[in-house]
């Protein structure tokens, strides 16, 4: 058994935890650094370097591997053996703690997904700046019960990786449409003035279209699409930016002390949202090669080649909290410490500031009334 890491046998093959190299505890990943950290005696351990790049993966190689049937709620499970108590877990995560000793267990990403993780951004915020962000967060947050300032002081972060689809490609695109060009015209018109009428004119703004077509090319780097439906893509975009450009080569170790979900939405229907996206961005160079005032925009035909792609980890923050009876999620960018999330409103607060608008505004008509 290799000294650097301890793999459960049996049904859990595959899974491993990170001995410390003091002690013997489990380690996990610290953020904001390169190395692991003992909880127990303090001690660190630098994080091999991987000895290789972030490279993307040809769209052909996937044709080579068979789509799975995650129809079944157990389909993709796998048996986690904790070295250090010999618990039995079942998950869907890629990584987790135990249940029972939380020792930080790690699976093997190769044999339990179709596409292996080819980068992780790691985490570089730890739980005490999160719970910084979350506070400042709070503090801005208009009419927000005093309560909630608190959530952060009280309530447990839960670190997770998100898998997220990468995608590269070339696109030419040939468009028909439609260029606007403004003109203005002389326009006469009546109007009635002290008890006349009166002639006048006044400069009318018009729109001269003409037929347009062309072609237009785009180069896309790292079109990123979410790969779980764990989350809303609406809230996930909210995250945004990343800084991808800081990926590390995917290691195991960096999953260590984490919980990290799998994909359920596979490459090949990504690529349909990928696609989504870029198409928003060519219509507008369609516009921009248009010209003119307006344009309009009717038919497009994109042809892509170079297509690449892969599967990336990125770090969240999670707290869910309960207030009022209501459960509200709150989510952290563990890399820029992007906060978003639901949050109660406090009806007294939202009151008082009503009573004092109106008590303002009667104040000034009192006092323009006394002139």
């Amino acid at each position: 058994m290799d000294t650097e890491e301890q793999s459960a046998q049996g049904p859990g093959a595959g899974s491993r935890s990170y001995p410390c190299t003091a002690c013997g505890a489990a380690v996990v990943f610290a953020p904001g650094s390169d190395a692991m950290h003992c909880p127990y005696c303090g001690h660190e351990q630098a994080v091999a370097a991987a000895g290789r790049e972030v490279r993307e993966h040809s769209f052909d190689e996937l044709a080579a591997l068979p789509v799975p049937e995650r129809s079944a709620p157990a389909e993709g499970t796998h048996t986690y053996v904790c070295p250090g108590c010999g618990a039995h877990t079942e998950s869907d995560a890629l990584s987790l703690r135990c249940q029972f000793c939380d020792t930080a267990l790690v699976a093997d990403a190769s044999a339990a997904e179709r596409v292996r993780p080819e980068a992780v951004l790691p985490f570089g915020l730890d739980r005490d700046a999160a719970r910084e962000a979350l506070r400042a967060w709070t503090s801005s947050r208009w009419f927000a019960p005093s309560r909630l300032k608190k959530v952060g002081e009280a309530e447990t972060f839960r670190g997770s990786y998100l898998p997220h689809w990468t995608y590269d490609a070339q696109t030419l695109t040939h468009y028909r449409g439609q260029r606007g060009d403004y003109y203005y015209v002389t326009e006469t018109y009546t109007t009635t003035e002290n008890g006349e009428t009166v002639t006048k004119t006044r400069e009318v703004r018009r729109t001269r279209w003409s037929p347009a077509s062309g072609t237009v090319g785009r180069a896309f780097d790292d079109v990123l699409v979410a790969g779980t439906t764990h989350v809303g893509n609406e809230q996930l975009d909210k995250l945004t930016p990343w800084p991808l450009e800081e990926a590390r080569p995917f290691q195991e170790e960096y999953l260590a002390g984490f919980q990290t979900v799998r994909y359920d939405i596979e490459p090949e229907d990504g690529l349909v949202t990928a696609k989504e996206r870029m198409a928003t961005v060519i219509r507008s160079d369609c516009r921009a090669d248009i010209g003119g005032d307006e344009q309009r925009v009717s038919s497009t035909d994109t042809r892509y080649s170079a297509l690449t792609f892969k599967l990336m980890l990125l770090p969240v923050w999670f707290l869910t909290y309960l207030y009022a009876g209501t459960s509200w999620q709150v989510m952290v960018n563990a890399r820029t410490a992007e906060v978003i999330g639901e949050r109660p409103y406090s009806k007294a607060k939202i009151a008082a500031a009503v009573l004092g608008v109106l008590a303002l505004a009667a104040l000034i008509t009192f006092l323009v009334m006394r002139r």
